[in-house]
């Protein structure tokens, strides 16, 4: 009898998926559900034909084998895979994998989510009412910023950033601007009357509010600087769905407490989970912990799309979510 493949998943993942796994796979499950340790991480690579890690699970140069590695396959739970040393898993013959498009609508909303929440001041007025501070409606209570027919510029126009263009235009009617690397005209942007501009500062001079759906690491890492959030207008709010690291979180608060930005909605953080307390203390910022794919839906999509891509790799086939 053939031996199933050995594999591990770092996190607790939906009872759905993991049923799944635990008959198709000799699975080991992460009972505790905290991150596994640098050695953990290591020793796995020794132990198991695949591993399935999550965006909370870094995985560094330092903690691939330096001799054979068992482990052929890193099957990651998210799309995004900065946290995986991609030129490591190359050089060993590992092949990577993401879950990509399944949750395009779930990200999207939670973009508007924070967009709206921060303009509206939702995250502050709650937090008065819950403590019996709220004297009743008056006319200058809580006065916000309009959403409908501004502005939203979008940095990175793939999926998440197409997705959130068309619920704030189509939902809110706002102006759509962007700045992608390559080339995007399609119809999609043509039925919204979306207008590609050449560097992210353009973008950042014109949009009241500003949403990355950028990859992060690498080149991205502090996309947004002291220099970008300064080119940013002086009532605009910054939205980051994206990555942490995409922002210089320190060159951000910096902007915040010196009144440079109106203020911002945070899913994602540099250090996650840890939240520097200035960016706590702050009412014009509301702050969500890594929520953008928080649905059951979702969730179980993106697992199920994890176990497509542990079957096709170990029946021989082709890989259909591949990125190395």
């Amino acid at each position: 009898m053939k031996m199933k493949p050995r594999v591990i998943v770092t996190r607790r993942w939906p009872a759905a998926v993991e049923h799944i796994l635990a008959e198709r796979f000799d699975t080991t499950f992460n009972q505790s559900d905290a991150p596994l340790s640098p050695i953990q991480l290591k020793a796995a690579f020794l132990n198991f034909d695949a591993i399935l890690p999550t965006v909370s699970d870094k995985l560094p140069a330092s903690v691939f084998p330096d001799t054979d590695s068992r482990t052929k396959l890193l099957a990651n739970f998210g799309v995004g895979f900065s946290h995986i040393d991609i030129g490591a898993a190359r050089e060993r013959d590992i092949v990577v994998t993401n879950t990509p498009g399944v949750l395009t609508d779930c990200t999207a909303d939670i973009a508007m989510n924070l967009l709206l929440s921060v303009a509206r001041r939702a995250g502050e007025a709650e937090r008065q009412l819950r403590a019996g501070d709220w004297a009743g409606w008056c006319p200058t209570h809580m006065i916000g910023t309009k959403v409908s027919g501004k502005t939203l510029g979008i940095i990175g126009m793939g999926r998440i950033g197409k997705a959130t263009a068309k619920r704030a235009h189509f939902g809110f009617d706002m102006d759509v601007l962007f700045y992608n690397r390559s080339n995007v005209d399609d119809e999609e942007i043509r039925a919204m009357g979306a207008r590609q501009l050449s560097t992210i500062e353009d973008v950042l001079a014109e949009a009241d509010f500003v949403s990355l759906h950028c990859p992060g690491g690498g080149e991205n890492r502090h996309l947004i600087n002291a220099s970008r959030l300064a080119a940013m207008k002086h009532r605009a709010f910054l939205i980051n769905t994206a990555r942490g690291d995409v922002v210089d979180e320190g060159a951000l608060i910096d902007a915040l407490e010196g009144g440079k930005i109106a203020g911002a909605g945070l899913d994602v953080f540099e250090g996650e989970p840890y939240i520097p307390d200035a960016l706590k203390r702050m009412e014009n910022v509301v702050l969500l912990p890594h929520l953008g794919s928080a649905t059951e839906e979702t969730r179980v999509a993106m697992g199920m799309r994890a176990v497509e891509n542990l079957v096709a790799f170990f029946e021989g086939n082709p890989v259909p979510d591949r990125v190395v």
